[in-house]
């Protein structure tokens, strides 16, 4: 295998493999990097938003150069509630994930139109036939399943579109929870990207991952005309599923690599009730450029560990799964968002960004509840509806425009 030799190979493109190897090459240039993609393009096809406060100061950076849209403020609207938040707010896109990526890494670093057939602690394989060893292996090829844990599911259609006239939009809406419920809780998503240029996508909070696209489509075209936006042209079009975890156990998904790091959603690392990724990839590669020890070992352990963190910290979380997906009627799932909504601003930027106090959790949890009662009672001692098994295979995708929140103020 003269000449496919590296110090560290990732297998996939993804953002948590990307991710890995943009930090690897900024802090560690002297270490061979391979990044593996089986598509031809690098990130997939997808639109990824953060608020800053999701991202610790110190790793902003490794962010900085993917940012394509830049909003100071956002709003949700439900019924009776339409309510504006001054939190920065920025969207990465695939495309200039890739481009950022190829411009970053040394020639020779990326391999696309490649597929893994095989992989150990030494190296992998590709179809082709062509076999490279590998100083530590990362695999972060993301997952279409999930065995050992149970919840539901987020799913998402959205389209870039450019209207014929200008749409008025200044800012984000992250969540327009004021629409007709389909699915379990539905919700719209808006970024406007320029005067005539707008991205919408109609996502819920289902029970299965089936994604129906000729109605999302619909929906969305429906949605628009309800704005008074006149869509002239579809732009581009993505979608996705991600996982909801109300229970089970990760074992499937922290344990038996065998000194080979397993990173991104397939690992677990996502923030329990939205799926969301990307603050976590982001901590994640930051932690494996710092690290002392690039053995495949090491990357492996400290992975795992961080993982098994991350599982325990995720607890508060998967609790409050459980309640929306077997307490809540899928008709009324929206009432628990809206009664979310209503909470203070920093509350809610703390919860998604997984860092909830304990006084949050109390202000979460008590007064009347948006689910009934019994429902609610029963979740909290094991029971209730019956919940999604994610071990069956689904059409996963990486995070894209999921809501967070931030309140600092530092550009990105």
């Amino acid at each position: 295998m003269a000449g496919n030799d590296t110090d560290i190979a990732i297998l996939g493109g993804g953002l948590a493999g990307g991710l890995v190897a943009l930090a690897l090459a900024a802090r560690r240039p002297d270490l061979r990097i391979l990044l593996v993609e089986r598509e031809e393009k690098l990130g997939g096809h997808h639109f990824w938003s953060f608020f800053l406060s999701d991202i610790p100061v110190a790793a902003r950076w490794l962010l900085k150069p993917l940012v394509v849209g830049k909003w100071g403020s956002h709003s949700v609207r439900f019924s009776g509630n339409r309510r504006h938040l001054g939190n920065p707010y920025r969207t990465i896109s695939s495309a200039r994930f890739d481009a950022v990526l190829r411009e970053a890494l040394p020639t020779g670093s990326i391999l696309t139109g490649a597929t893994v057939t095989a992989f150990d602690r030494r190296g992998f394989t590709l179809a082709d036939g062509r076999q490279f060893r590998a100083g530590a292996v990362i695999d972060a090829r993301g997952a279409a399943a999930f065995p050992g844990l149970r919840g539901g599911w987020q799913k998402f259609l959205g389209q870039m579109v450019r209207t014929s006239a200008p749409h008025g939009l200044s800012a984000p809406i992250i969540m327009d929870g004021n629409r007709s419920q389909h699915d379990g809780f539905r919700f719209v998503y808006v970024l406007p990207f320029s005067d005539d240029t707008v991205f919408i996508e109609d996502t819920y909070y289902s029970d299965t991952p089936d994604i129906d696209a000729p109605t999302l489509r619909e929906r969305i075209e429906a949605y628009a005309k309800s704005r008074s936006w006149t869509i002239v042209e579809v732009l581009d079009e993505e979608q996705g599923v991600l996982p909801v975890v109300a229970e089970g156990e990760p074992h499937a998904l922290i344990e038996g690599m065998h000194g080979v790091a397993r990173i991104g959603v397939a690992g677990g690392l996502f923030h329990p009730l939205t799926g969301y990724s990307l603050p976590t990839a982001v901590r994640v590669a930051t932690m494996i450029a710092d690290m002392p020890d690039m053995s495949g070992d090491a990357i492996a352990g400290a992975v795992e560990d961080y993982a098994r963190a991350h599982w325990r910290a995720g607890g508060f979380y998967r609790l409050l799964a459980r309640m929306l997906f077997g307490a809540a009627r899928p008709d009324k799932r929206h009432r628990v968002f809206a009664r979310f909504y209503r909470l203070g601003d920093r509350l809610i930027e703390r919860f998604y960004a997984g860092q909830s106090t304990w006084a949050d959790r109390v202000r979460l949890l008590v007064g009347r509840p948006p689910v009934p009662l019994m429902a609610a009672l029963a979740c909290l001692v094991g029971r209730g509806r019956e919940l999604a098994d994610l071990g069956a295979p689904g059409r996963l995708s990486q995070d894209t425009t999921i809501p967070a929140f931030a309140g600092e103020t530092e550009d990105a």
